[in-house]
């Protein structure tokens, strides 16, 4: 019988091509099991694999599934299935595929609609791209970005005229459930002047999936809009890289010189998968239910948006953010306002008295508003401003009669004026309206007596 001591030379010898490859390419070499699942969540043990490299899991019927790591602990690792589970059971194998999710880019994604994974969900064929881009984007030097100053016709008349939007501004639209978010999203989609539209819609229902492409955006809107949808019943995982996705699509535009509207619905959505991602992983819950990571992956999120180099293009971003039961300080939409350039908040109270769209001005602000218009534009718009928020602020002693006219100038002209003010905010759904109107339309407004 062979010694120990020379037994263990031999397998050493045997094993001394695996352990090179392994150092030079160690996905390629360590495959696991697949020992235990909660919930969402896959642990497979003896894997070797990377933070957001995919895995493929082979079910003892032949079924393949793909997953994404997501974490690992103590030689367990943590996986994400892209699609459905059934038929998984303890010893499937797991095999590291060594390589990362990518999004497929080009100009024949204009006019289709696809998901999180990338295929197309209209019945239109097979897509034709033209590269194959990261995910995760690529960081730009805050130096080298262009500075923000030229202003974005977006069609709506109320922003166009008070809440001006500069090329590569980074906006929040905050409203509730029902108050029209998707209806105002729809109008900017067909009647912005920016070259390419890119819409992602995360985590919606799947009714307003088809009644968004069909009925808001329509056949033309959707001629220069790539749509990347993944609806509520999807999976955490898809739901993220359906916002990721949307924005590599949205950079992979930038990149060619081209003005982007990215418009997404919804910020929340969006934090909410990465919520469940994390918890799912035993991440402690820190504010409201949410993690510490959550707050950091929003503004890694929101950051890929804005403007390129100087001989770039530039992103234009719409993120809609849920107010649950209307609070404009959940946690999310406080998130939001510190790393966004500006927000537009919708009012309850103005959509259900028939005001759309209804875009509070009182809570709404544009940060880069000032270096993108003209000085008399800006002048006449705080004017506007100032004359809707006092006629707001005395509302209730204007209502009961209790205000005698005469006895402020500034609340006789605010009530002389109200009725032209909204009349002004108001806009019909199929109506587009460009900033020289906006500003034609508002500077009567103001001259009228």
């Amino acid at each position: 019988m062979m010694p120990a001591a020379d037994r263990n030379a031999l397998w050493l010898e045997r094993l001394k091509p695996y352990r090179e490859r392994l150092r030079e390419a160690p996905e390629l070499v360590v495959e696991g099991k697949l020992s235990r699942m909660v919930g969402l969540t896959l642990e497979a043990e003896g894997c070797r694999a990377a933070i957001g490299s995919l895995c493929q899991v082979l079910t003892k019927s032949g079924k393949s599934i793909n997953a994404e790591v997501v974490g690992f602990s103590a030689g367990r690792v943590f996986l994400m299935p892209t699609g459905d589970t059934h038929g998984l059971d303890p010893g499937c194998r797991v095999i590291p595929l060594g390589k990362n999710s990518l999004a497929s880019v080009g100009f024949g994604l204009l006019g289709r609609v696809i998901d999180g994974a990338g295929k197309p969900l209209d019945s239109k064929g097979p897509l034709n791209t033209d590269a194959n881009v990261s995910l995760a984007g690529v960081t730009i030097n805050p130096l080298a970005r262009k500075p923000i100053r030229e202003s974005l016709d977006v069609g709506v008349r109320a922003i166009n005229a008070v809440l001006s939007v500069g090329r590569g501004q980074r906006m929040g639209l905050f409203a509730g459930t029902g108050v029209g978010k998707s209806v105002l999203l729809g109008m900017m989609t067909k009647f912005t002047t920016a070259d390419v539209v890119v819409v992602g819609l995360i985590g919606e229902r799947g009714r307003e999936v088809n009644e968004f492409v069909l009925k808001i955006l329509g056949e033309e809107g959707l001629k220069r809009a790539v749509v990347v949808a993944s609806p509520a019943d999807d999976s955490p995982l898809m739901r993220v890289h359906g916002a990721l996705r949307a924005t590599s699509i949205a950079e992979y535009f930038r990149d060619q010189g081209l003005d982007v509207l990215l418009l997404m619905d919804s910020l929340t959505r969006y934090a909410q998968a990465y919520r469940e991602i994390a918890l799912a992983i035993d991440e402690p819950p820190a504010t409201k239910g949410y993690p510490p990571s959550v707050f950091a992956k929003l503004p890694q999120l929101v950051e890929r948006a804005g403007n390129g180099d100087v001989d770039g293009g530039s992103i234009t971003a719409f993120y809609t953010v849920l107010t649950e039961g209307d609070d404009n300080n959940d946690p999310i939409a406080d998130a939001a306002r510190g790393v966004l350039d500006g927000h537009v908040v919708l009012s309850r109270n103005l959509a259900e008295s028939g005001h759309y769209p209804a875009i509070d001005i009182e809570a709404s602000i544009s940060r880069v508003m000032p270096d993108v218009v003209e000085s008399e534009h800006l002048k006449m718009a705080r004017e506007l401003r100032r004359m809707y928020s006092t006629y707001q602020q005395n509302k209730d002693l204007i209502s009961v009669g209790a205000y005698r006219a005469g006895s402020d100038p500034r609340i006789d002209k605010a009530i002389a004026k109200n009725p032209a003010i909204l009349d002004f905010l108001q806009q019909d759904m199929d109506e587009a309206v460009d900033m020289s109107r906006s500003l034609h339309e508002l500077s009567e407004l103001l001259a009228s007596p």
